[in-house]
């Protein structure tokens, strides 16, 4: 995605249903053939890399090996070597070098083995947001520490793997998100309505209350049929977690259903 919006969002949900999986062999070049039209003269930022056009590049990587582990052993060794490349890193923004950062961390391709659970939360998500509206009805609230004695840490496998065993369908890969872009992602319309400004409010205060040291927020969206509900449902999901990336804070809103 180039923007976070709620019609990119919305589009996104369409994507999960029919992945095109691949590899390093066809991730890679597609990678760099965005980078190359990133620094064109031409492009919006011309030779410096944007937030937006480094999403775009990233998300080559995503899901191209199938679910859930996003990004393979050869595509993480060679984003490593784009990690250290200092010309590289230079061409990008402040922004888009802490999403490339930020996503370089998420997606370690590892698939650890974790014993643990996002629970319920005890309060409803009106008392926690501080607000009784369309965004607190269609909230559902989960949230888990990772034990010591794990030995793992919050990444693309673990976030991947608790959203399908605490809230039922398959989800896409999770990405980096800032508070602006969940700001607007809250504010979107739910499947009980447009949120009200209040609600909207609360709930960016706490979903962040858990991330605001680490600045580690991410997002996916899902579909699916026949889960939780009749017929189709969709909606997305944001990720908030600690800073020593054991403690997981999980919103899933729903956005549609028929």
């Amino acid at each position: 995605m180039k923007t976070l919006s709620m019609t990119s969002l919305v589009g996104g949900l369409m994507l999960l249903s029919a992945p095109a999986f691949a590899t390093s062999t066809t991730s890679i070049p597609a990678f760099e053939a965005s980078i190359t039209a990133a620094k064109s003269p031409t492009s919006p930022g011309g030779a410096t890399i944007l937030r937006s056009e480094i999403r775009t590049a990233l998300d080559s990587f995503l899901n191209d090996t199938g679910y859930p582990t996003g990004v393979d052993t050869a595509e993480r060794a060679y984003l490593t070597t784009r990690l250290s490349d200092t010309p590289f890193q230079q061409s990008l923004t402040g922004t888009a070098a802490k999403y490339f950062a930020d996503f370089y961390e998420l997606n370690d391709a590892t698939t650890p083995a974790s014993q643990w659970a996002l629970n319920p939360v005890a309060q409803t998500p009106a008392s926690l947001y501080g607000a009784t509206g369309p965004l607190a009805y269609s909230s559902a609230i989960r949230e888990g520490f990772i034990p010591n004695s794990q030995g793992v840490v919050a990444n693309q496998f673990i976030l991947t793997e608790a959203f399908s065993n605490a809230f039922g369908p398959q989800t896409g890969a999770f990405e980096p998100i800032t508070v602006k872009e969940l700001l607007a992602l809250l504010s979107g319309h739910t499947v009980s309505g447009t949120p009200t400004v209040d609600e909207v409010e609360g709930a960016l205060a706490y979903i962040t209350a858990i991330s605001r040291n680490s600045n580690r927020l991410y997002y996916t969206t899902w579909s699916c049929r026949g889960c939780g509900a009749p017929g189709y449902t969709a909606g997305y999901a944001i990720a908030a977690v600690s800073t020593d990336r054991r403690f997981v804070r999980m919103v899933n809103v729903m956005t549609a259903s028929d």
